[in-house]
């Protein structure tokens, strides 16, 4: 990583009050910034970069407008405040990576739910035909069993019908259909 002392915005030295808990021991500004005030974030930065596992704690935090990489010593925490310089086209390249993951693991969860989809509706139709074998049902019988909508039964007994699994046998009830396995 290259730095140069310009990129140095500011610092403080966060301390540890058992009792109050974080504050605001010392600050210097390198640079007059408004960019943070320092009183009111004491608690926030110390949180961020002390809290948590004992292995899983930041060493830096990018704003959009600066940085900041601490420095953790007994209960003290220091903090470096930084302009981030050039960092604008990482982020614009890492956005399009994370662009791309995103539009992947999207249409990867697509492509198993259509999998799925496709396993189940093989799987009713299996078990349509052995439900019918030696006996008939109506259409709408068969959708409560299996809580498909009327489109989906009637693609399900489209199929079977046409690959020659059942067949029709009556009538009845007005407008229901009633089926058999052959």
């Amino acid at each position: 990583m290259k730095f140069s002392e310009n990129e140095l915005i500011g610092a403080a030295l966060i301390g540890f009050d058992m009792i109050d808990g974080p504050f605001l021991k010392w600050k210097k500004e390198f640079e007059a910034s408004n960019l943070v005030d320092l009183d009111d974030f004491a608690m926030n930065f110390y949180l961020a970069f002390r809290g948590g596992n004992a292995g899983k704690k930041p060493r830096a935090i990018l704003y959009d407008k600066f940085y900041i990489v601490a420095f953790p010593k007994d209960l003290e925490l220091c903090c470096l405040f930084m302009k981030p310089q050039g960092i604008e086209t990482n982020i614009q390249q890492l956005n399009k990576v994370a662009s791309r993951i995103i539009y992947d693991m999207e249409a990867e969860v697509i492509d198993d739910e259509e999998d799925s989809g496709e396993d189940e509706i093989e799987e009713i139709k299996r078990l349509i035909v052995n439900l019918l074998s030696g006996t008939e049902m109506s259409t709408p019988e068969l959708r409560r069993y299996f809580k498909l909508s009327n489109s989906q039964i009637w693609k399900v007994m489209y199929d079977l019908e046409n690959s020659q699994k059942i067949s029709r046998t009556d009538k009845k009830e007005g407008r229901a259909i009633f089926w058999t396995a052959i």
